[in-house]
């Protein structure tokens, strides 16, 4: 395992080797230690490695993954795993503002709570938040699926598009064009997979969540255009 002490070595040293890891490294395994709270740590990745973050990471930690999986052990900052495109990032506390934002792929695990504007702007990347969410979350989400198994804050969904929202808890508010839905067998088993994903095992039943999406009265909305959404 490759240990990385960022109070020896900087940031931008860190995330040049990482970003020079061939395609079939075997450098599978790195810890950073010491990372304080910096931003873009482990950002823009597109190496199937392992990165293990012994503390709190600051804004953007983990943009653009590609492949990787990046785990935080403590809180993250504003704009966790933005664009990500694949791979996966666990939050093992809370996360801030606009976590999963714009991201077209790849699972994001929020162990704590999320702040505001969770899943903004979303274009295909999972989401899964173990506490509740800030208010605007999942404002203007393409595609894509977030779950939350708290609360849901103010505006919820506001002018979303195709993406499909699960809530455990209270909802607070609904966004502009956002509507409960009904929850049928084939969402059920889309939960289960993403509860299995985030390691929830069968404690929680997916019974206990409602659906929420797109009454499709903001946009042009066409059926057999389903799919690319």
């Amino acid at each position: 395992m490759a240990v990385v002490d960022l109070a020896r070595t900087s940031r931008r040293e860190l995330n040049r080797a990482l970003h020079d890891l061939p395609a079939d490294t075997n450098e599978t395994l790195w810890r950073v230690e010491n990372p304080a709270g910096q931003h873009a740590l482990a950002a823009g990745l597109n190496a199937p490695v392992t990165v293990e973050i012994a503390g709190h990471a600051g804004y953007y930690c983990g943009g653009m993954n590609q492949r990787a999986t990046i785990v935080v052990e403590g809180n993250a900052g504003v704009g966790v795993a933005e664009n990500m495109m694949s791979g996966k990032v666990h939050v093992r506390g809370d996360a801030s503002q606009s976590a999963g934002a714009t991201a077209h792929g790849g699972l994001l695990v929020i162990d704590g709570n999320a702040s505001a504007r969770c899943g903004i702007s979303m274009k295909g990347v999972d989401i899964v938040v173990k506490g509740s969410i800030g208010p605007m979350s999942a404002f203007m989400a393409q595609s894509g699926k977030l779950v939350v198994l708290g609360d849901a804050g103010d505006a919820l969904g506001n002018s979303i598009y195709e993406a499909r929202l699960y809530v455990r808890g209270a909802v607070k508010s609904l966004g502009a064009d956002c509507i409960e839905k009904e929850l049928r067998d084939e969402h059920r088993a889309e939960l289960r997979g993403l509860l299995d994903a985030a390691g929830i095992g069968d404690e929680v039943s997916v019974d206990q969540f409602r659906r929420y999406g797109s009454a499709r009265t903001l946009y042009n909305f066409h059926v057999d255009n389903a799919a690319a959404y």
